[in-house]
């Protein structure tokens, strides 16, 4: 939702970042989502993976869910303002990653499944093995925070010529604009 209560799009580009609109500590405390065991597979129901299994959850795994995305977000600030990774941070995403993941196969109709024993852990797992490939990958340095004054989204710029300044055109890109537009001219 915008500032003035209306939807929009925002794509942050990767399924890591996309656990990071789910609240947050501190300030983002006040849009928390992840609350019962029932949040974590809802979240991932509306997450980028396709066809998300039926994920057996236990409340240890939304305490991990809030503690990986706590330390992906100083972690993807850190990178996209070109800053050294703290290592607590790290260890939080490696731990997660080193467990096993989501395993995908092929089902006989040619569609898309998934290995039995789909868990919570396991979804971490691969948020936290998303987040390993975009931090080393070739996007690692467009990685970025939106440009709007009152806007701290992160994303990935996928964008073709690599400029992306906003979370999304139709929510800051065009309010900064506006605001810029109304600024006394100093000239």
């Amino acid at each position: 939702m915008s500032h003035a209560g209306r939807p929009y799009r925002f794509d942050p580009g990767a399924l890591c970042l996309e656990l990071l609109t789910t609240g947050g500590p501190g300030a983002y405390a006040r849009w928390e989502v992840l609350h019962e065991r029932a949040d974590l597979p809802a979240w991932a129901g509306r997450s980028r993976l396709p066809d998300v299994p039926d994920l057996a959850v236990d409340r240890q795994d939304v305490e991990g869910a809030r503690a990986l995305r706590d330390a992906l977000f100083p972690l993807t600030a850190d990178r996209a303002h070109g800053r050294p990774l703290r290592p607590g941070h790290l260890d939080a995403v490696n731990a997660a990653a080193a467990r096993p993941p989501l395993v995908a196969r092929v089902e006989p109709d040619g569609t898309r499944g998934w290995t039995p024993g789909a868990t919570g852990t396991r979804l971490l797992s691969t948020v936290a093995r998303d987040a390993i490939e975009l931090f080393t990958g070739p996007y690692a340095g467009r990685i970025r925070e939106c440009g709007a004054h009152d806007c701290r989204l992160l994303f990935v710029d996928t964008s073709r010529p690599g400029r992306r300044r906003w979370c999304a055109m139709e929510h800051c890109g065009n309010r900064e604009k506006a605001r810029a537009h109304r600024a006394p001219d100093t000239h």
